[in-house]
């Protein structure tokens, strides 16, 4: 590690080869905690080249538990997080209204590293039973329509740098992994990044594969849709600068969609939206995110439509329905 960092504090990059190389090492209890810090330290102070998200991305697919789940054809709603703006959990939630709409969804997330409560936080304050059982996922995706990946599950590799990034407390470059390396892999996926330049790296790495997606980035720094200002929309046809009334919306304040000071309050507020007991403008911001989800599925909706399927599956029950389902499943 030691040649590494010299390498590195020499203002010089990693080959994808050599980033690739590293973070197996990392994976595989090679570095201690300290040379694992200083290393992801150095990408706090600079940006991640390509060739090194390339390499990294390379290495956690390669010792990801991977899991077949194509019975389905399944859509992804994940965010790098790491934008610090403390939001309540927006893509976890048009995660169900998503399902409620009748498609089939592979939610992949992690503990909150950076923010107060992440997916798998208020998922498993509901009950949610984390796993990596094949028959259980396609059960939940089968009957509820979702069915959740927690990150670890498949990642055993990754309990060496676990400790770390929950010491650091601040984004590091696995934040921008995690949309990349669902275990599922499925053909279809809505992925929020927090700036624009990563939007335009991972636009670059999701053209070499197979996969429907568009690639958000609100022009604010929030990794999703926010309708607090315009938004970056790129997929593989096209690249778009939208406002919130291109999607029939208004455009809101920040401290409007607020997340929890902590995972009980989080998860409250969580489960007030699904039960069409939120603001407007929270209830807007999660129909415009599932909106933006359900164009990738049904390409000839235009988005006013596709936010308004979205809409209908909040107000009418049928997303409360898909997480009620779920957790039935799990108790």
């Amino acid at each position: 590690m030691k040649d590494i960092l010299n390498h590195l504090f020499s203002y010089k990059t990693l080959s994808e080869k050599e980033a690739k190389e590293v973070l197996t090492t990392i994976a595989s209890g090679g570095y201690n905690d300290t040379q694992i810090a200083v290393f992801l330290g150095v990408f706090q102070m600079r940006a991640i080249t390509l060739e090194e998200l390339m390499g990294f991305r390379s290495a956690l697919k390669n010792l990801a538990i991977q899991i077949d789940l194509t019975d389905f054809e399944t859509i992804d709603l994940c965010g790098t997080g790491g934008d610090g703006k403390n939001t309540f959990n927006i893509s976890t939630l048009t995660s169900f209204i998503v399902a409620g709409t009748g498609a089939k969804v592979t939610k992949h997330g992690n503990y909150g590293v950076s923010s107060t409560c992440g997916s798998s936080n208020v998922l498993e304050y509901f009950g949610y039973k984390f796993s990596n059982n094949r028959d259980k996922l396609l059960k939940e995706l089968n009957k509820a329509g979702i069915c959740f990946l927690h990150a670890p599950m498949f990642n055993p590799a990754m309990k060496n740098v676990a400790p770390v990034r929950k010491q650091l407390g601040l984004k590091t470059f696995f934040n921008i992994l995690g949309p990349m390396i669902n275990p599922a892999n499925p053909n279809n996926q809505l992925i929020g990044v927090y700036s624009l330049e990563l939007a335009r790296m991972y636009s670059y790495v999701y053209q070499t594969t197979d996969c429907n997606y568009t690639i958000l980035h609100n022009l604010d720094g929030y990794d999703e849709i926010s309708l607090t200002a315009p938004f970056k929309a790129i997929s593989r046809r096209r690249e778009e600068l939208l406002e919130p009334r291109d999607l029939g919306l208004n455009k809101i304040l920040p401290d409007e969609i607020l997340g929890g000071s902590d995972i009980q309050e989080s998860a409250r507020l969580f489960k007030s939206i699904l039960e069409n007991e939120g603001t407007q403008q929270q209830n807007s911001v999660v129909a415009a995110n599932a909106g933006m989800a359900l164009r990738i599925l049904h390409p000839q909706l235009s988005l006013s439509d596709s936010v308004s399927v979205a809409q209908d599956s909040l107000d009418s029950g049928k997303a409360l329905k898909a997480f009620n389902q779920l957790m039935e499943l799990n108790s």
